[in-house]
């Protein structure tokens, strides 16, 4: 009885008024990039006392282990192949994208029920003006649309210089890669100066907040770092490429620094809910220019807990317990339904995929999501956990065509292969696999524009 009136007394405030919404996204951060998800290189002060002070998910995914589909989820709620966005990514010649007509998204359902939305940071959701954040439920837009080693037009003028003499001169190193920076719909620098898009990123996220501190807002700000190239400002770098991630890394963290302090000043700590998570693992074949799964098997670009576990933080003070910890099962696609729950929004007709996480927020609660499709990068089926058992049919090479049966509960890393210990199990969740794939295939929506 106890513990219930406790987690109705945290769940109260959530609901007495419309709290704001923050989701910080970074770009190809590993599971182990965080001090406080146990990086021992990787200083991380800022988004380590976000953790002190909220709560720490530590079974978290994104629905794919690429930017498109992963950035598709997260803002419908949906699996890619629901939504259409399920094959790889977005490229600067292709010219399809998120269709606005027949998608709802976390940034349509807030502004619909007055919330003031804005998009800061990579996009990745097609770059036609069609499929634009303004096309989507954002008010406004400021940011790299694709990839930021990417290249406007056509994707042909890139990768000039290495990644170690980009780092070890960065105003060539800016030339070397061609992507826009764009305000709405149109291109305001070309290439964009990668060496301050950090910060002015988060200088657009603080006025923002400071403009729409008296009314609900949502912002999403989703960093184009630390995806290659990486790039801080000249005054903070640190003049060694070996150290290029470690650095992209804390300067990042200083602007979430940044961005808290102003929630702090403007006293909107307390009616503010702010998620810091990843878009995927790291990009472990650069090496020293990309990051750790920590304790997980492999990264981005598999299926792998390294490519889709990710490290999320939940700080909501006054709300979330402080320095709690949670291992409920949860997704990215559950955050528009968790969102529209806590400011008593209702959710879209079309079927999405999303569970409300609300009382994992606030309460050592059972999450109610109990399973989770993987797909490769490329959008092809191949795998399912349920409960603490995950099954994959395939991976990332073509000689690792058997099964693959995971215990997590016992086997983090993924390290020994289970399958023909219970081939029951493996028939069972091969069956329950595709039965919800079946689902998604028969009932997806189509992009805008041709593929």
């Amino acid at each position: 009885m106890r513990s219930l009136l406790i987690a109705l007394f945290l769940l109260a405030p959530l609901h007495a008024a419309k709290p704001n919404f923050i989701i910080i996204y970074t770009d190809d951060q590993g599971y182990g990039d965080l001090g406080c998800f146990g990086s021992e290189t990787i200083e991380t002060p800022h988004i380590d006392r976000l953790a002190r002070e909220g709560r720490r998910f530590t079974s978290f995914y994104v629905a794919s282990s690429v930017c498109t589909p992963s950035r598709a989820a997260l803002l419908t709620g949906s699996y890619p192949k629901r939504v259409g966005l399920h094959r790889h990514v977005i490229f600067p010649p292709d010219k399809y994208g998120l269709h606005p007509e027949r998608t709802t998204t976390i940034a349509d359902l807030l502004k619909g029920a007055g919330y003031a939305t804005a998009c800061v940071g990579k996009w990745h959701l097609g770059h036609q003006p069609e499929t634009l954040p303004r096309a989507q439920g954002f008010d406004s837009y400021y940011g790299i649309p694709y990839s930021n080693d990417m290249a406007h037009p056509d994707n042909k003028r890139k990768f000039r210089m290495s990644l170690d003499d980009a780092w070890k001169d960065p105003a060539k190193g800016i030339t070397s890669w061609n992507p826009p920076l764009m305000e709405n719909e149109e291109i305001v620098e070309m290439p964009a100066d990668q060496r301050t898009i950090t910060r002015r990123y988060t200088d657009r996220a603080i006025e923002f907040v400071r403009a729409n501190k008296e009314k609900p807002f949502f912002l999403y700000l989703a960093h184009s770092m630390p995806h290659i190239p990486l790039f801080v400002p000249d005054e903070v770098k640190d003049p060694d490429p070996k150290n290029a991630y470690i650095n992209t890394i804390e300067h990042i963290d200083e602007q979430v620094g940044r961005l808290v302090d102003t929630l702090r000043e403007l006293k909107l700590e307390e009616s503010t809910v702010l998620i810091f998570t990843s878009d995927n693992g790291p990009w472990l074949p650069f090496k020293h220019h990309g990051g750790s799964a920590g304790p997980l098997r492999d990264g981005k670009g598999t299926t792998f807990e390294g490519g889709q576990r990710v490290p999320c933080v939940v700080w909501a003070p006054g709300r979330v317990p402080a320095g709690t910890e949670s291992n409920a099962f949860a997704t990215t696609m559950d955050l528009l339904p968790t969102f529209a729950g806590l400011a008593g929004v209702d959710l879209p007709d079309a079927k999405i995929d999303g569970f409300d996480l609300g009382q994992t927020f606030t309460a050592d609660a059972a999450s109610p999501r109990t399973e989770m499709l993987f797909y490769t990068a490329n959008g092809a089926l191949d795998g399912i956990r349920q409960g603490d058992w995950k099954l994959l049919l395939k991976g990332k090479r073509k000689q690792e065509e058997e099964p693959k049966l995971f215990n997590l509960a016992e086997d983090l890393g993924e390290t020994t292969n289970l399958a023909d210990k219970h081939p029951e199990r493996v028939k069972a969740l091969t069956q329950r696999m595709q039965e919800l794939d079946a689902e998604v295939t028969s009932n997806a929506m189509p992009v805008w524009g041709k593929r």
